[in-house]
């Protein structure tokens, strides 16, 4: 009876989880066969997700119009947003999770005053200091570095590297010691290693948030050759009258990416995810 019953209750559990995740994904779905339609089939509603007259002609039409030196490269703009995306996320890693490691497990005055400062930090809206920094980084406008420099040491993922790194039994560092190893060695060899599905999840989590980054590359890129992509989407969906189908395969071309990370990353990131709501 029981095993009925279970049976019944994880068949009730897929079929809803199904059904949430069909939702979830009908965005997504309308974007990528939109971006297949002419323009003026693409604002039509429900019957948008009708797979008819599907080509490849918008795609071409986007690389096409972004060709020269004055409309900019869409391939420069691409290069761009994962240049930029690489050092935040890259040097984010390493500079997060070294700051979580000290904040968790060396002992020193005013450590719990500095993390607290952290997560105070997590409340203040990036919205708030834009300003801010751009009168600050005034002079450094239209570089790429620009645009990566602000957001790799990120308050939100020491607390995520400092919340995993608590879990993690201080016997395994205490035999570290015993064996002659000292904190760089402990940290490069044991702590990063065991860690995998925390650096997954920063990861993810800071390529999804840098790669739409939109409100800094506003205030501080006016140059088309270091312009990331979703500063060019803007200028390209303003242009008139609109072409909906080549817009939608911009926005295509733009989450592909995303795909490839979470692909990359998702087998860790699913273990941490896992871990944090057993432990939880």
């Amino acid at each position: 009876m029981s095993t009925t019953r279970t049976t019944v209750r994880r068949v009730a559990d897929y079929a809803v989880l199904s059904v949430l995740a069909f939702l979830f994904a009908l965005p997504a779905l309308y974007l990528f066969l939109g971006s297949l339609k002419p323009s003026d089939e693409v604002l039509s509603g429900l019957s948008g997700f009708l797979p008819t007259n599907l080509s490849f002609d918008n795609y071409t039409a986007v690389f096409s119009s972004l060709n020269s030196e004055s409309t900019g490269y869409f391939w420069q703009f691409m290069g761009v947003s994962v240049l930029v995306a690489f050092v935040v996320v890259t040097g984010g890693l390493v500079v997060n999770s070294m700051a979580a490691y000290g904040l968790t497990r060396l002992k020193w005055r005013g450590q719990g005053t500095l993390f607290t400062v952290v997560v105070l930090l997590m409340l203040i809206p990036f919205e708030s200091v834009a300003v801010p920094l751009f009168y600050m980084f005034n002079g450094q406008r239209n570089t790429v570095y620009i645009l990566a420099l602000p957001f790799i040491a990120n308050a939100f993922a020491i607390y995520q590297f400092h919340t995993f790194f608590r879990k993690i039994p201080p016997s395994i560092e205490e035999a570290a010691r015993l064996d002659g190893a000292g904190p760089w060695r402990t940290f490069f060899a044991i702590i990063v290693p065991m860690s995998k599905p925390v650096f997954a999840s920063v990861a993810i989590l800071t390529f999804l948030i840098q790669w739409g980054s939109f409100l800094w590359p506003v205030l501080m890129i006016s140059d088309p050759s270091v312009r990331p992509l979703p500063l060019e989407l803007s200028v390209f969906q303003g242009q008139q009258p609109p072409d909906w189908g080549q817009i939608l395969a911009f926005g295509v071309l733009m989450v592909l990416p995303v795909l490839i990370v979470f692909a990359l990353f998702q087998r860790w990131f699913v273990q941490g995810v896992a871990s944090a709501a057993v432990k939880g």
